[in-house]
């Protein structure tokens, strides 16, 4: 019954807990949650989210993955690799940090937990398998990358677009470092300062907190933040203006195309379950609803654009006077004789004819308190359609980052780690998150390390934390609101600059060429598709696959002779080495499978080719682990031709699982008992013995080992 209880509820194990554990865990906790509240903010704005989102992916997702996850420290998160693979896969969906944006995060979270509980369900964790490590290699460094040059806008207080190519947005970006805004790169670089000092000097110390906390205070005090208000017809530039101008009026025809959907999505709902309104009826409906969305898809792409275009200008603004109203005219451009306010400002938002205008530094702004409402993603056929492959690759490249954590932590705390059971739990975290408005999260190294040097006992520690988080939602929330954007920017920059590592690269390339081509190609991929990373992630893993085929296809043949130490080596190797003329040893160094079939073939009848007056071919088959229905009827093909020309085909070292496939098929008994044997000094003796006179000679039998010899 025990048994049964801790298969369903994991965390069982952990009691009774004693003072001692209780205690440690609890310090653990309140340790993890000084990073995890500033850091999940940090990833929420990095996934394109407001920085609050990131408390909700804090709170619930941390505490449900360590109470049915395998690992005592495993930390559960927000995390840069996946926030930055959500952003990448919302982008062209929706507006950033809008409310279509949030609805499709959440509703991605939801996918990646599922994905993660089936394949936990169905003990399926093998499937990480298709990410090798080298592509990993390739994918991290590269999303390391691309997330730092994310923060660029951030850190320097200048506008970035969002468009189908990452690398051109940054160029577009750095092109405005002449616009930089002095306040917030000061900020940004003081957030910096402050955690590399203490990292170097006090790292028992929870340097991000401390960054967040001294520049929030310079924040509030300084008045780092300056937003104004004012209207389109107050832009003097008229290509700027008719931009704004078109852009409200499409914002005011997407208000309305969603209302007019909404109804007719209610309409069509109301007659399904009144059954009403013939079929006819409702299929014309659903069509009307279906081009509605398509024109409202299509307008709201259209507004993404326009609301780039927007950002990228920026304006001087002279105040009101008696005379005249207040005017906004883009930067070089104030009339002479006219003064302006001193700031430089630029549009956040447009609605209805009014502007929202930044003027100071960005920062979190106001966040909402009290606990989101629990309530199931709203899910719609053709969003699953659209953000599947996203969320495939979420769930896959998550979980591999969370169970190389927990591994590299068990190799410390000798604790047993079921991946299974991580699956499991991951999947409840992200399930459950998404009921609380998480985007997708996953296991964090560095606060998981921070959660071991803690000196963690239980999975306590990780419900610990979510409990601090908990109270920070409920009662602390007005204490971030003047957290600089910047800083946050500079959190994540530091939480990544451990992630680029280009001498696993390397080393990859060392291990193996193809190893090393598949990080490569994964790694120019990813900046090459950016944001689209799934796209590169993707490919990376197609080419390993294809490169581990490719190898497969061509194993290693040895065509063997006697070293002067008795053994059978590759002539190839040690070209001195005797041989035989009416011998031929061949080793297959690889599973014999319809890939290669072929190939097997050819390198037999090749060596045959080079011996005419052999009259036996010896396959040793130890490196032979598996054989298909291919690879069984080449061998039948082979054993007749040859027999055919005189030339008698033997085995040796067979495996079980290929014998069992030779008994299954009739094969042994054709071959017959007598041609295979265990291992190849039986078969060379039998050979030896069958050739008679000539035999007794032959460099090949082990009767004439150099070692029986005295050699």
């Amino acid at each position: 019954m025990n048994k049964n209880i801790a298969r369903f509820f994991p965390f069982v194990s952990w009691w009774p807990l004693r003072g001692e554990t209780l205690r440690a865990d609890l310090i653990a906790g309140i340790t993890v949650a000084l990073v995890l509240i500033p850091q999940s903010m940090a990833y929420a704005q990095l996934a394109g989210l407001p920085a609050y989102y990131g408390l909700y992916a804090a709170f619930l997702p941390g505490m449900i993955a360590a109470l049915w996850g395998s690992s005592a420290q495993l930390a559960t998160g927000p995390v840069a690799v996946v926030s930055l693979l959500t952003a990448s896969a919302l982008a062209p969906l929706a507006a950033t940090g809008s409310e279509q944006f949030i609805a499709l995060a959440v509703l991605l979270a939801l996918m990646v937990g599922v994905m993660q509980l089936t394949l936990g369900v169905f003990k399926l964790g093998v499937v990480v398998s298709f990410l090798s490590h080298p592509v990993i290699v390739g994918f991290t460094n590269a999303a390391a990358i691309i997330i730092g040059l994310s923060q660029i806008n951030k850190l320097f207080g200048i506008s970035m677009g969002r468009s189908e190519h990452f690398l051109q947005d940054v160029w577009g970006a750095l092109q405005l470092i002449g616009e930089t805004h002095l306040p917030t790169l000061l900020m940004g670089l003081a957030a910096f300062i402050i955690m590399v000092g203490m990292k170097r000097f006090t790292p028992k110390l929870p340097s991000v907190l401390v960054a967040v906390a001294l520049t929030t205070l310079v924040s509030w005090g300084i008045g780092f933040e300056h937003n104004s208000t004012g209207r389109v017809d107050q832009i003097m530039d008229t290509e700027v203006k008719n931009l704004a101008n078109e852009f409200s009026q499409v914002e005011i025809k997407i208000l309305e195309l969603s209302g007019k959907l909404g109804s007719k999505s209610a309409e069509f709902k109301q007659l399904q379950a009144d059954h009403e309104g013939g079929s006819q009826h409702l299929a014309a409906l659903n069509y009307e609803i279906e081009l509605l969305r398509l024109e409202l898809k299509d307008l709201e792409g259209e507004n993404r654009k326009g609301a780039r275009s927007l950002r990228k200008f920026i304006f001087e603004q002279i105040p009101a006077s008696a005379s005249k109203p207040a005017r906004l005219y883009l930067t070089g451009q104030v009339p002479r004789g006219e003064k302006s306010d001193g700031y430089r400002w630029r549009i956040k938002k447009v609605s209805k004819g009014e502007l929202t205008l930044v003027g100071g530094g960005e920062v979190v702004g106001s966040i909402p308190s009290g606990l989101p409402q629990l309530a199931v993603p709203s899910v719609r056929w053709s969003d699953l359609g659209m953000l599947f492959s996203s969320a495939l690759v979420i769930s896959l490249v998550a979980f591999m980052e969370a169970i190389s954590i927990a591994k590299a932590m068990a190799a410390k705390t000798k604790q047993r780690i079921d991946p299974n059971q991580e699956l499991l739990g991951q999947g409840l975290a992200n399930v459950i998150g998404s009921l609380s408005h998480a985007f997708p999260v996953s296991g964090s190294f560095s606060r998981s390390a921070v959660n071991l040097n803690a000196n963690a006992k239980t999975g306590m520690s990780s419900v610990f934390a979510s409990v601090i988080v908990l109270l920070t939602i409920l009662f602390l929330t007005p204490l971030l609101y003047h957290l600089p954007q910047a800083v946050l920017a500079a959190v994540i920059i530091m939480a990544v600059i451990g992630l680029i590592n280009f001498r696993a690269i390397k080393h990859a390339w060392l291990v193996h060429k193809h190893d090393g081509i598949a990080a490569g190609v994964t790694f120019v991929a990813t900046l090459a598709f950016a944001p689209h990373l799934d796209s590169g992630i993707l490919l990376g893993a197609a080419v390993a696959i294809l490169l581990f085929l490719y190898r497969s296809m061509k194993p290693r043949v040895a065509r063997l002779g006697r070293h002067s130490d008795g053994t059978l080596r590759d002539v190839n190797v040690y070209p001195d080495m005797l041989t035989s003329e009416q011998v031929i040893p061949v080793r297959f160094d690889g599973q014999l499978y319809f890939a290669n079939v072929a190939y097997f073939e050819d390198a037999v009848l090749e060596a045959v080719t080079a011996k005419p007056n052999a009259h036996y071919v010896l396959v040793v088959c130890n490196g032979i682990n598996n054989l298909d229905a291919s690879g069984e009827e080449v061998i039948k093909a082979l054993f007749e031709r040859l027999r055919e020309n005189d030339i008698t085909l033997v085995f040796s070292g067979l495996k079980k699982q290929v014998l069992d496939v030779l008994h299954r098929t009739g094969l042994f008994d054709k071959i017959g008992q007598e041609r295979i044997f265990p291992n190849e000094d039986m078969a060379l003796a039998a050979i030896c013995e069958w050739l008679g006179e000539a035999g007794k000679d032959d460099p090949l039998n082990p009767a004439n080992k150099p070692d029986r010899q005295g050699a």
